[in-house]
């Protein structure tokens, strides 16, 4: 599984193209931020078994994404709630869709779908493309297997801004609410990549690794 590239772009998916007037809105207040992150995994364990886990996301993934909100979306994928999120006083508490694609050649993707119950008036403020990938590496180790499951993810937000933000300067807008979604990444995916470590290695009777800093 270690000589497959990691890419992380997929085709758009159809069921996105109800959500696309906002990413594309010609109003001054839709501000887009877009960021880039990556970091690893440290499975003690042979790559056939990590895999066996991951497809088996109906069990780890609503375990590993508490406390937040998590509910099925047909058979791969989930609405998530991922809190309440600001900047300048303006707050707004997500809700995305996430399709969990079956593995394809060692690599796992996980991008958006429509959430249920989202349509309404959240619509209007706030839009999200996730597009996360994921592949497992075998790394040397003198004891036991160990497996490195490296991710990217590419996150793009359009966010409507109330009109009194707007008078603030362009260039603090703009890099107040890309450090935000860094921040929100950066808390989000580090919380969950130690619970999914720490599920694997309990559900697997082995000894979970150190936590790391996150790489980003």
């Amino acid at each position: 599984m270690s000589s497959t590239p990691l890419s992380t772009a997929p085709s758009e998916p159809a069921s996105r193209a109800d959500t696309q007037t906002l990413r594309h809105a010609d109003d001054p207040r839709v501000k887009c931020y877009r960021s880039h992150f990556a970091d690893l995994m440290e499975m003690r364990a042979a790559d056939a078994t990590v895999a066996q886990y991951l497809d088996r996301h109906e069990g780890w993934f609503r375990r590993c994404a508490a406390p937040m909100a998590v509910t099925p979306l047909g058979s791969n994928g989930y609405s998530l709630t991922l809190g309440r999120f600001g900047n300048f006083g303006f707050e707004v508490e997500p809700t995305i869709g996430l399709e969990l694609l079956p593995q394809s050649q060692g690599i796992y993707r996980i991008l958006t779908v429509p959430a249920a119950g989202g349509a309404g008036s959240m619509d209007n403020l706030y839009d999200v493309d996730f597009r996360a990938s994921l592949r497992l590496d075998s790394a040397e180790a003198e004891v036991q297997p160990t497996t490195l499951v490296r991710w990217e993810l590419d996150l793009s937000v359009w966010i409507r801004l109330p009109g009194v933000i707007t008078l603030l300067p362009e260039g603090l807008v703009q890099s107040s609410g890309e450090h935000l979604l860094r921040q929100i990444v950066r808390q989000i995916s580090r919380r969950l990549t130690w619970k999914v470590q720490e599920d694997f290695h309990a559900s697997h009777g082995l000894d979970c690794p150190p936590r790391q800093r996150a790489q980003f």
